[in-house]
C-alpha cells in the first residue's frame, strides 16, 4: 500500500480517536517539572513533535502542550470551498478523506470556521498522544505583515512562555527550528527562546525540525543535535495524531483540513520514524524569515 493509500486508510483510526470518550488531560505530578512542548500551528505537534513527546511521557515526565497561534487561514478556506477538491485534480494528486467533494460554503476570512476546525484536529491528536495538560495561547497568528507586527508577536510569544517558566521552575522547553524553516510564526518562536535562553530564564531548550519532512530523506537530519528514532510502538501512536489532521466527521468540526493544508509533509512524517532535534547554532540572529 503507498504511503498515500495508507494514510487515507488510517483517517479511520483518527475518527475512532476523536471520537471516543470525552478526553480530559491527566493530572501530572506536581513533583516533576513538565517538558512543555510550544506548537506553531495545529498539526506541527503532530508532524515534529510527536515522537519526542511520547519519549518524554516513557520517561515519566508530564507533558504539557501549547497550541501558540490560533492558525487563521484565508487560502485554505478557500480550497475547503473549491469542488472538487482540489487535492483531486492537480498534478500531484492527493486523496480527499470526503471523497473529492466538500460542499461547504465557508466564510473566507480564515478564522471564524478555520480555526475552531483546525483547534478540533489539534485537540484530537493531543488526545493520542496522550499529553498531560493542553494550553492555548490564542494569539492572532499574524506576524507577517512588517517588521513591527512580527517584533509585537514574538514580545506576546515571548512573555507567555516567560509566565509558563516561572509557573513551572526547572521545566524544559521543546520549540520548532524556525530559522530552518519557512514561515514568520516559527520563526517568532525560535526568536522567543533566543531572547529568554539570553536572559537566563530559559536554560533547558530543544528545537524540533518540522520542515525536514520537506527534504530528502538522506538529507532531514543534517546538522542536527539529536535525531530520535522513535521505536515502533510510539510510532503507531505519532501515526494516530496525524490521522486525527485527515479524519471528515463534520459533525465532530473534523474536516482534514491538516491533510488538505500540507498533504506532502504529512506523507513524509507518516512514513519517516524519526524526529530531528537542534539546539540554537552559534550565529543564531533573530529577526523575520528572510526568502
Amino acid at each position: 500500500m503507498s504511503r498515500r493509500r495508507m494514510l487515507a486508510a488510517g483517517a479511520l483510526t483518527g475518527a475512532a480517536v476523536a471520537g471516543s470518550t470525552l478526553w480530559s488531560p491527566t493530572r501530572a505530578s506536581a513533583a516533576t517539572a513538565p517538558a512543555i512542548f510550544y506548537s506553531p500551528h495545529q498539526d506541527d505537534e503532530a508532524l515534529g513533535l510527536a515522537g519526542s513527546i511520547l519519549e518524554h511521557k516513557a520517561a515519566g515526565r508530564p507533558v504539557y502542550l501549547v497550541l501558540v497561534s490560533r492558525g487563521e487561514n484565508d487560502a485554505l478556506a478557500r480550497k475547503m470551498n473549491q469542488d472538487p477538491c482540489p487535492m483531486t485534480t492537480e498534478a500531484s494528486r492527493h486523496p480527499c478523506a470526503a471523497g473529492g467533494h466538500h460542499g461547504l460554503s465557508w466564510p473566507t476570512d480564515g478564522a471564524s470556521m478555520i480555526v475552531p476546525a483546525r483547534t478540533a484536529e489539534f485537540m484530537a491528536s493531543a488526545k493520542a498522544l496522550g499529553v498531560d495538560k493542553v494550553i492555548n495561547f490564542k494569539l492572532k497568528d499574524s506576524p507577517y505583515t512588517s517588521v513591527d507586527t512580527y517584533n509585537r508577536f514574538v514580545t506576546s510569544v515571548k512573555a507567555k512562555v516567560k509566565a509558563l517558566a516561572q509557573q513551572y521552575p526547572g521545566a524544559s522547553h521543546k520549540f520548532t527550528a524556525g530559522w530552518l524553516e519557512e514561515t514568520d510564526t516559527h520563526k517568532a518562536l525560535s526568536d522567543a527562546a533566543y531572547y529568554l535562553l539570553e536572559e537566563g530564564v530559559l536554560k533547558d531548550v530543544r528545537f524540533n525540525y518540522v520542515y525536514a519532512y520537506d527534504k530528502p530523506w538522506s538529507q532531514r537530519a543534517d546538522g542536527a543535535a539529536y535525531v530520535l528514532n522513535i521505536p515502533a510502538a510510539h510510532m503507531a501512536i505519532k501515526r494516530k495524531a496525524i490521522y486525527c489532521y485527515n479524519t471528515w466527521a463534520p459533525d465532530r468540526d473534523l474536516y482534514a483540513l491538516g491533510y488538505h493544508s500540507v498533504p506532502e509533509k504529512m506523507e513524509s512524517a507518516h512514513e519517516d520514524p524519526r524526529e530531528f532535534v537542534f539546539t540554537l547554532p552559534s550565529a543564531y540572529r533573530p529577526g523575520r524569515i528572510r526568502h
